[in-house]
């Protein structure tokens, strides 16, 4: 398995011009089968993707493709770690913290 993380070096503007590339490039390697979680980092200065692939160099040449990348908008850090243990009811804890992480986001009028 793997951690990737992005590291924005571009303004949001920058970041945001891009991201429905981006948003395409994920569904394409959640498609694929090879992420399985990903999402903003807090605060928003860069993302993180954990990963499932048959090496380190095929991440890296997944990332290679990224918009970010291909357009020098972010760093990418990949560390590869053996999961050992995961919790029975993931899915739930993820939907809990997405409805918990809403409501504490400040209301935009």
């Amino acid at each position: 398995m793997f951690v990737i993380e992005l590291i924005y070096k571009a303004t949001l503007e920058q970041i945001d011009a891009h991201m429905a590339a981006h948003v395409a490039f994920l569904k394409k390697y959640y498609g694929a089968g090879n992420f399985l979680v990903s999402g903003r980092k807090v605060p928003r200065d860069g993302g993180v993707i954990v990963a499932v692939g048959a090496s380190k160099a095929k991440i890296e040449a997944i990332v290679q493709e990224d918009p970010f990348c291909r357009h020098g908008l972010a760093d990418f850090r990949i560390v590869e770690f053996q999961a050992s243990q995961r919790a029975d009811d993931v899915q739930k804890r993820i939907d809990d913290e997405a409805a918990a992480s809403s409501r504490r986001r400040p209301q935009r009028y």
